[in-house]
């Protein structure tokens, strides 16, 4: 490919990597599938393009001495580059692999976000305008198509190589994450978004608020919770690249939201942590929602959310929020919960 397309091919590929690889956190129904697909089969199609980047830079790269800082950051680019891969496929292929405690999915997420900031910055001071006639160049598009079918064909046979060869990576879900403790009742591992470390709460001391667009704002116990007894058997899918399905036991969210009575203006319902962490679902979709006091036959643990957490099926591990003490019933859309869930460490609940 000439020199601008490639770059600006190498731009589009970490753009659209980056672009699903943001999806992929909110992405746990299987129908979402697709999404973590096109995340690997971007990430194949940028391998080819940084080879040929190489090839074209190798006679520079060869004289170190005529080497300027934008070499140096080109260079530190392509090893970003290089370093997001290899942990990516690493990871797809079963290798574990934990360095300073972060295995290989935490450092290609970190990896992947350092270098869409060096590929922006790298753009914006060395990229020249794309000219018409090398879009159109059909040698171009062809190469430029060939290499996108090789990746999706090439992650394709990888799925069912693994598969086949009996490797690790084919106990994947679709997500990409692996099984710990399915079943089991509070031993599968205990995580928290950023740094939620809240102190245990006092069983006897909480309360349950549902406030917002409602008839009827109510004030709950733990007493309160237990004298329902509604089950979902649903797997929580952490981002941090594990899975554990588990049988969750507490009230159906749509119970409680009866007694409060949304109004017709009613829309959202968040759910508040103790940290102030929060996250909201549709109204109908939390209606369906579970606040679990049990799993697996015993109390939820300090470390799993007690008093009560929120089970959303087909959402995300972080999107289940812990410690909830507030159900704030929302006429619109929560446009601060994205900030919220970075600075709730920072709360006078912990």
């Amino acid at each position: 490919m000439a020199p601008r397309t490639t770059d600006w091919s190498l731009a589009l590929a970490v753009g659209a990597a980056f672009a699903t690889g943001l999806l992929s956190l909110v992405s746990g129904r299987p129908a979402d599938w697709w999404v973590f697909a096109l995340h690997g089969i971007i990430g194949l199609w940028l391998l080819p393009l940084v080879i040929w980047k190489l090839r074209r830079v190798k006679p520079r790269l060869l004289h170190p001495r005529a080497w300027d800082k934008r070499t140096w950051f080109a260079l530190a680019a392509t090893l970003l580059v290089l370093l997001a891969l290899t942990t990516g496929i690493l990871w797809v292929a079963g290798v574990e692999f934990v360095l300073a405690g972060y295995h290989l999915l935490n450092w290609h997420i970190v990896f992947g976000i350092v270098l869409v900031v060096a590929t922006s910055a790298h753009m914006l001071a060395r990229a020249r305008p794309m000219r018409i006639r090398e879009i159109r160049d059909r040698r171009t598009i062809l190469r430029w198509g060939l290499v996108l079918v090789g990746a999706a064909l090439t992650w394709n046979v990888q799925q069912v190589g693994q598969r086949v060869l009996g490797w690790r990576g084919a106990e994947r879900r679709f997500t990409g994450s692996y099984e710990r403790a399915s079943y089991t009742g509070n031993a599968f591992p205990t995580v928290s978004w950023v740094a939620d470390r809240p102190q245990p709460i006092a069983p006897d001391d909480w309360r349950l608020a549902i406030t917002g667009a409602v008839a009827q704002p109510q004030t709950l116990t733990r007493a309160d919770l237990l004298a329902w007894d509604d089950e979902l058997d649903v797997i929580l899918d952490c981002t941090g690249g594990f899975y554990s399905a588990q049988i969750w036991r507490g009230v159906l969210v749509g119970r409680l939201l009866e007694q409060a009575v949304p109004t017709d203006a009613a829309r959202f319902v968040s759910f508040v942590s103790v940290t102030g962490y929060r996250w909201s679902l549709p109204l109908a979709e939390a209606r369906s929602a579970l606040l679990a006091t049990h799993l697996g036959g015993e109390p939820v643990s300090h470390g799993h959310g007690a008093p009560a957490r929120l089970v959303a099926p087909g959402r995300r591990g972080f999107e289940w929020v812990k410690w909830v003490v507030e159900l704030r019933v929302l006429t619109a859309p929560d446009d601060g919960q994205l900030a919220a869930i970075y600075t709730s460490s920072l709360s006078s609940g912990q």
